[in-house]
């Protein structure tokens, strides 16, 4: 026989026994009560050493439970390497201070079409995406809190760009302005604002060139129409529409982020291209999925990543990847920067169209202005 046997057998005889005594006195009763609660511990000490591991008390953050956390970054396609960069920064200083390793995993794409697959359960812990209007789809979503730009610094704008015209070798076809997409004999290359965020501002600064140089809405419907009527393809995001201009050898012209041209450069290439003087501020915002990340205990360090987008170290990683700069290092560094980045004489911002809201009503939801265009041009 057993320890364990020997032990419940004890138990058995010994409650017989007592069974057939008549408790006359509290403290008789008060005395078995206190030699069974031995003989319970005394049968648990035998049980095979099984311990009870739950314990109470306030809970401790995610960061303070986990040795390894993992990161869901969901973005545009442009900023990819400046996170690249951003992210070993990130992963070094929270390990140095938290004593956690924080791993990352991507994914890059259209800003609508990133904005539709987080809606559709894709679970992002943080965007970063091409346009304010994309975070306000996830706030209606309630997947983001309306107040995530209160949050963070510089309303959640955490990296700027203005719009380029790139050409091919020599500038050929002599283009210097946007105006110059809607002569005859001109081709040109962009994304599809129904599907990228940048193609949205790309639409935006044709608008404001319009505007700005004498038009009313009329005319200004009138060159944007023409602009998309020499538009040789539609590509789904901003990287697709530069493959296909440079790779491809489709059309004379190409609008894209002036970021994109300089990263380029960086790499090697020769590339001729020109920033107009009247152009737009091409904002990207970045924000915190509060759904997700309550879901799956990660909002510390989600919050902590996307509040280091805009210390200096990142923002500096941003401007070496052609991005300009927001909050004080743009300030610190005032006079460098504008050695580096073409001056812009007339310099739009969404809000002077009535924020996204607005603009997204007007220009790019279903039936608005820019299906009707495609409808007349026969390319809907």
């Amino acid at each position: 026989m057993n320890k364990r046997q020997e032990f419940w057998d004890f138990g058995d005889n010994w409650m017989r026994r007592f069974a057939k005594v008549r408790f006359t006195s509290f403290n008789h009763a008060i005395s078995l009560f206190l030699v069974g609660i031995g003989l319970s511990v005394a049968i648990a000490s035998c049980s095979g050493g099984a311990t009870n591991t739950s314990t109470t008390g306030s809970a401790t953050p995610a960061t303070d439970q986990k040795k390894e956390i993992e990161i869901n970054l969901v973005a545009y396609a442009v900023p990819k390497a400046a996170h690249d960069a951003i992210i070993s920064l990130f992963q070094e200083k929270w390990q140095k201070e938290k004593g956690q390793t924080v791993t990352f995993r991507q994914s890059y794409g259209g800003s609508g079409s990133q904005t539709r697959a987080i809606i559709d359960g894709l679970e992002a812990d943080v965007v970063h995406l091409a346009i304010g209007a994309d975070v306000e789809k996830l706030v209606e979503a309630k997947i983001v809190n309306g107040d995530w730009n209160k949050k963070l610094p510089n309303n959640g704008i955490v990296a700027k760009s203005v719009a380029a015209v790139i050409t091919r070798d020599g500038n050929p076809k002599n283009i210097k302005t946007f105006g110059d997409l809607t002569r005859d004999g001109v081709k040109w290359v962009t994304a599809n604002p129904k599907t990228s965020g940048g193609a949205r501002w790309n639409f935006l600064v044709l608008w404001d060139y319009a505007l700005k140089n004498g038009g009313d809405e009329a005319k200004a419907t009138e060159f944007v129409t023409q602009a998309f009527k020499n538009v040789a393809i539609l590509a789904k995001d901003a990287r697709e529409a530069t493959d296909i201009f440079a790779k491809q050898g489709q059309g004379d012209a190409l609008i894209n982020y002036e970021n994109e041209v300089i990263l380029a450069q960086q790499k090697g290439e020769k590339i001729d291209f020109v920033v107009p003087d009247t152009n737009i501020s091409i904002d990207t915002p970045v924000a915190v999925v509060d759904k997700n990340v309550d879901k799956r205990g990660t909002r510390e360090v989600a919050e902590a990543f996307t509040q280091f987008l805009f210390t200096p170290e990142a923002q500096a990683e941003f401007v070496k990847l052609g991005f300009r700069p927001v909050g004080d290092y743009a300030t610190a560094n005032e006079k460098t920067l504008a050695t580096q980045f073409p001056p812009v004489k007339k310099l739009a911002t969404v809000d002077e169209y009535g924020g996204w809201g607005k603009v997204q009503e007007q220009f790019f939801s279903d039936e608005a202005l820019f299906d009707q265009i495609q409808s007349k041009l026969g390319k809907s």
